[in-house]
């Protein structure tokens, strides 16, 4: 069993006696151990973090005492209680403490009851409390920790022999996998010797005990789906070279691991006299990288190259690796209900993907809510299935909403992308001037990027590089961000993003060609990130419920004829005459994780003196009729003339109405409905012929204000025209049906992305 020594060298005994019936009682939830004499005869404590489907540096905090084990109450503890907590464990420092047993309900005595700690304590024992084995709690009130995961640097492990090490989770400083130097310089680093800080020093594990578990575990943790087998003889001979300084225990691993720190503590190594292997050489591993970071293709694939459907998918997530949890069902994508939501279903999901480890397993709808079907409830993995629709489930998922909807985040790999960007001259780190880091006469040198073009899928893209989340703004002028003024001279120009890249590097850009007329200076791109943004999503329900033809005389039709809400052909029709206009209401809900707001400030709305109101979006929705083949054959458009929240989730209070000039937009969690019956409600078709049509709704359609999802902005309607009625059905949002269904409609996609 470990013991820990704090820094300052405390003396603490070396061993304590534990009845063999409590050990093993105690081995089935230990994270961490510490043991802590405090000032003036205090009593000696251990401490460890127990609970299930937790992580090795969170928990439920459990305090040995007496011989026993028992938990401490949540009354009266703070955040300060926590830091002493965690740095007693080893952790640098707490990030939150959970009360009424969020890690699950301890047994035992509830030792500490009202602890009141200032934070500058060594111990938990120091803290002030009504004494060892005072409390009026039960355990539905022990408290849990959240640790940094970063550990104190030389912090002393000292491990307990009378009791053995068998059981215990490893602890460790660091983990790392160190490249030889032939491999140094290929990104990602996917092979090398498997090497632990501790003590504050870096050392070998000897490879007598190493498994396929363990390289398992260290390649999930560095964003690796696998590992492989491969030739070990020249670091066999490397080895004989090296300095040799190994790590006196083995490794136990079952693969199931996010992080080396939750695998047991295998038997101590008996090194020999120079503190070499006795039998053996350094553990070594070869991971495999997921596609999107293999060497080859970390720049694209090939035209010709085509992905197969996948069975999994992430959406609203900010990172790569990172996003709600969706898969194909019959054709047709579908949610994840968050029952029994854990950390080996996420891993599943995130090595399915080319990702390593799942890192986080989320539930609540942490990363906004889907649309459609919920196709699977109380998932149950092993943890090694190829993909998630192998693990059992329940398919029946009566009672789950999409409040409930699954995520994951997951270990990426570390691909040096933040190093070849950077913002520059923000009032904050998350926004600036965007300055790339280029070769130039065979040196590297930073410089601006043109901002010709520049939008806000190309901020999309440089938030995702730098780790900064969701893009709030894209600027075309950044006089006010001085920056760096040798990096003044423009780069990277002409660059065009679909928003899905991982790096600016592979959007479409002038290469060494470039081209700014305007040049850099206050015309230099710029950027500004956010760690939420809104999801705007269409009820293709009421569309479809709702559509039916109106013919309205031309004269009663003047103000959305002034607006341009009627095609060409009106503008030199008889006023007596009719128009025939395709009518339907549109409900729109923001389904993402902040407010949909509009991007121009009240100061600059436009005023519309007919209709008497202001338009805060000059284009918020497109409304087009397509032919068979994808050609626009009649359109509208309607500006956001009234942004509010007409409707709300039952809790959510209404933020956002129009009357008295009020401010505009839509809350999370509400929804903002036109009706069929208000101008420009409409698409004209009254120049069309009858036939068989494609209806398509595009919300936010030039991308001016950023959303954590772009393809669920998209209704796509099969329409029949017969020159007297007409028949809109199979409405659905796009991005919820497979790649195959979506094919039915062609060139819907470009059509949306050619708007801008």
């Amino acid at each position: 069993m470990p013991l820990y020594l704090p820094p300052d060298n405390s003396s603490f005994p070396r061993s304590v006696p534990i009845m063999v019936s409590r050990l093993l009682l105690a081995l089935l939830c230990v994270s961490a151990l510490s043991t802590a004499q405090s000032d003036a005869g205090k009593p000696v404590i251990q401490l460890r973090l127990g609970g299930e489907k937790r992580k090795h540096y969170e928990g439920r905090v459990e305090v040995f005492y007496n011989g026993e084990w028992g938990t401490v109450c949540d009354d009266d503890f703070s955040i300060s209680a926590a830091q002493v907590v965690c740095r007693e464990l080893g952790f640098m420092d707490a990030v939150s403490w959970a009360a009424s047993a969020k890690f699950g309900k301890g047994e035992g005595r509830i030792w500490l009851d009202n602890v009141h700690c200032t934070g500058a304590e060594k111990s938990l024992a120091q803290c002030e409390s009504n004494g060892f084995g005072v409390s009026d709690c039960k355990h539905s009130e022990d408290v849990g920790v959240v640790c940094s995961q970063k550990r104190i640097p030389g912090f002393k492990f000292i491990r307990n022999q009378a009791v053995g090490g068998e059981g215990l989770t490893v602890q460790v400083e660091e983990v790392r996998i160190r490249a030889t130097y032939s491999h140094r310089k290929r990104i990602p680093i996917t092979e090398g010797f498997v090497e632990v800080k501790d003590g504050g020093k870096w050392r070998q594990i000897c490879n007598e005990d190493w498994t396929e578990m363990n390289s398992r575990v260290v390649c999930g943790m560095y964003g690796f789906p696998g590992e492989k087998h491969f030739n070990v003889r020249p670091y066999k001979l490397l080895a004989k070279r090296r300095k040799k300084n190994y790590w006196g225990f083995s490794v136990n691993c079952t693969g199931n691991e996010a992080h080396l720190s939750d695998c047991k503590l295998g038997k101590e190594i008996q090194l020999k006299g120079n503190n070499t292997c006795r039998r053996g050489m350094p553990a070594v591993i070869s991971c495999i990288p997921g596609r999107a970071f293999a060497p080859s293709v970390s720049m694209g694939f090939r035209k010709a190259y085509r992905m197969e459907q996948p069975l999994v998918r992430l959406r609203g997530g900010a990172m790569i690796g990172e996003g709600r949890v969706e898969v194909l069902k019959n054709g047709e994508w579908g949610t994840v209900c968050d029952d029994n939501w854990d950390i080996r279903a996420a891993t599943v999901v995130c090595r399915e993907l080319g990702f390593g480890s799942a890192k986080e397993a989320l539930t609540g709808g942490r990363m906004g809510q889907g649309v459609g079907a919920v196709h699977m409830n109380e998932v149950q993995c092993s943890g090694f299935e190829k993909s998630l629709t192998e693990c059992y489930f329940n398919q029946d998922s009566i009672g789950c909403s999409h409040e409930e909807d699954a995520a994951v985040r997951c270990n990426v790999p570390a691909m040096g992308f933040h190093s070849r960007l950077r913002l520059s001259g923000g009032r904050n780190p998350y926004e600036g001037r965007v300055e790339v880091l280029a070769e130039r006469n065979g040196s590297l040198v930073w410089g601006s990027v043109c901002s010709d073009s520049w939008g806000t899928m190309e901020a999309v893209v440089v938030c995702r590089q730098l780790g900064l989340g969701f893009a709030s703004h894209a600027f075309q002028e950044t006089w006010y961000w001085e920056g760096d003024s040798s990096a003044d001279s423009v780069l990277m120009s002409g660059v065009r993003c679909s928003g899905t890249e991982l790096t600016l590097d592979q959007c479409l850009h002038h290469g060494k060609h470039v081209s700014c007329p305007k040049g850099g200076g206050r015309f230099a791109a710029g950027v500004s990130c956010t760690q939420t943004a809104p999801d705007l999503v269409l009820s293709a329900q009421v569309v479809e419920q709702t559509t039916y033809l109106e013919d309205r005389p031309l004269y009663l039709l003047q103000c959305a004829h002034e607006e341009r809400c009627l095609s060409s052909t009106a503008d030199n029709a008889d006023p007596s005459s009719y128009r025939r206009l395709l009518r339907f209401s549109s409900q729109i809900q923001n389904n993402g994780l902040s407010d949909f707001r509009p991007r121009a400030s009240p100061q600059s709305w436009v005023w519309h003196e007919c209709h008497r109101h202001y338009h805060s979006m000059e284009v918020f929705t497109h409304y087009d009729l397509l032919s068979l083949n994808g050609t626009k054959v009649a359109e509208g458009h309607k500006a956001s003339f009234c942004l509010e929240d007409t409707h709300c989730d039952e809790g959510i209070q209404k933020r956002y109405e129009c009357a008295n000039f009020g401010s505009q937009g839509i809350t999370v969690g509400c929804w903002d409905t036109y009706r069929h019956d208000i101008d420009c409600q409409w698409i004209d078709i009254t120049d069309v012929k009858p036939g068989d049509y494609f209806l398509q709704v595009v919300i936010n359609p030039n991308f001016e204000v950023a959303e954590s999802d772009f393809t669920n902005n998209i209704m796509k309607c099969r329409t029949r025209y017969d020159g007297h009625r007409i028949w809109t059905y199979n409405c659905h949002i796009g991005g919820t049906f497979s790649s195959d269904v979506e094919d039915t409609f062609p060139g819907l996609l470009t059509n949306q992305l050619s708007h801008r």
